[in-house]
């Protein structure tokens, strides 16, 4: 069976993604990390989602990016915004896609897999620069410069299956795999129970893809 290093936060696109990747079959090993975010529920949520939806495996590594600060996410001190902005929002956590690929792509090594899986979306998303398929596309190319397995002609591919559809094709698709959104946190503010704000962007995006979706939204809010 083939294997594969799926990126997985706890929320509805990663949970979705982990999907993706069992029904097209490959073995998943989940990869989470506390990375100094405000919250643990997101991480609690991705233990059920890996356990849930077969992962062979799931890691969850510490790196502290809140020692480097510079988003609402690993800064308390800058808070989350509740109304929608221009540009790219305080919520970007600054190289975290990069950074969490780069992980991605050392333990794909060691594992000898030739797939990792990551959930960005570049349509219904808040703006994020490493959610683009430009980057997606760059950074490949990069982990096949840069790694053994690369070299040796055997490569790495970074899927993002999720990445050119709504937020409603993603609510769809993962229902119809049997994706358990209850089980899922998305919020950038959630409470130790996993309890929503339903304020912030990322509760927005959510709650409007359920919405145009047709389906019930399963999310907790406060």
């Amino acid at each position: 069976m083939k294997q594969a290093v799926v990126l997985l936060s706890g929320g509805l696109d990663s949970a979705t993604t982990l999907a993706v990747a069992h029904r097209d079959g490959f073995a998943c090993h989940a990869l989470s990390f506390a990375y100094g975010q405000r919250h643990r529920a997101e991480l609690d949520a991705a233990a059920r989602v890996a356990k849930a939806l077969g992962a062979v495996e799931h890691k969850t590594l510490a790196l502290d990016l809140s020692s480097i600060g510079g988003s609402a996410l690993t800064d308390a001190s800058i808070p989350v915004p509740e109304k929608p902005g221009t540009g790219i929002p305080v919520t970007y956590v600054p190289a975290r896609n990069t950074v969490f690929l780069a992980v991605a792509t050392g333990w794909a090594e060691v594992l000898g897999a030739n797939d990792i899986f990551i959930g960005v979306n570049a349509v219904d998303y808040s703006g994020y620069p490493d959610c683009r398929p430009e980057f997606i596309a760059a950074f490949e190319k990069v982990a096949n410069l840069g790694t053994k397995a690369g070299v040796e002609g055997r490569g790495l591919h970074i899927h993002a299956p999720l990445v050119k559809l709504s937020k409603a094709e993603i609510v769809r698709l993962g229902t119809g795999l049997g994706v358990d959104y209850g089980l899922t946190v998305s919020c950038y503010t959630a409470d130790r129970q996993g309890q929503a704000c339903g304020a912030c962007d990322s509760c927005r995006l959510r709650r409007q893809g359920f919405v145009d979706a047709g389906l019930p939204d399963p999310t907790s809010y406060r």
